[in-house]
């Protein structure tokens, strides 16, 4: 998906096919080796998996994943899940150090919820570490509002508007 404001120096927002799993698992790899702080996953999950691993994540109709690609290379990405009778979740989401404070990780989130609103939620739910302050704070920014929480989680929930 490419809008009209992507320029040559502004990240493009790709929806990811099931084709696109090298460019998935490069942003996923990056994200868990440089902020390995802000996921549960760590890397050894992931690290090793094969092409029928990356593949599965996007043949499923229920999950979704958008990548932020600069040229040819992955600065950020986003995902959606949706399990049968659930709330909507919104997952991984993670920009590139070099590509943060241009508003990236709100574009990603967005097309998360224009993904879950387009399944006929009306709510999008995260969980986020506790202990991870940035991204609490942003998504409080993005109308986030905390919504219980379990262990090291804070679960946070937003009404996507009709």
């Amino acid at each position: 998906m490419r809008s009209a404001a992507d320029g040559p120096g502004r990240p493009v927002l790709r929806t990811v096919a099931p084709a696109d799993w090298p460019l998935w698992r490069e942003a996923r790899i990056a994200s868990l080796t440089a902020s390995p702080e802000a996921f549960k996953a760590r890397l050894a999950d992931w690290e090793r998996g094969g092409e029928e691993q990356w593949r599965a994540r996007f043949d499923d109709p229920a999950a979704y994943g958008v990548l932020a690609v600069l040229g040819a290379r992955p600065v950020g990405l986003a995902a959606g899940l949706l399990a049968p009778g659930a709330v909507p979740e919104l997952r991984s989401v993670w920009v590139a150090p070099e590509a943060r404070g241009h508003g990236l990780a709100a574009r990603l989130i967005a097309s998360v919820e224009s993904w879950a609103h387009g399944t006929g939620a009306g709510v999008l739910r995260l969980s986020v570490l506790a202990s991870n302050a940035p991204a609490i704070a942003l998504y409080e920014r993005l109308g986030y509002a905390p919504d219980g929480g379990a262990g090291q989680e804070l679960f946070m929930t937003k009404r996507l508007s009709g």
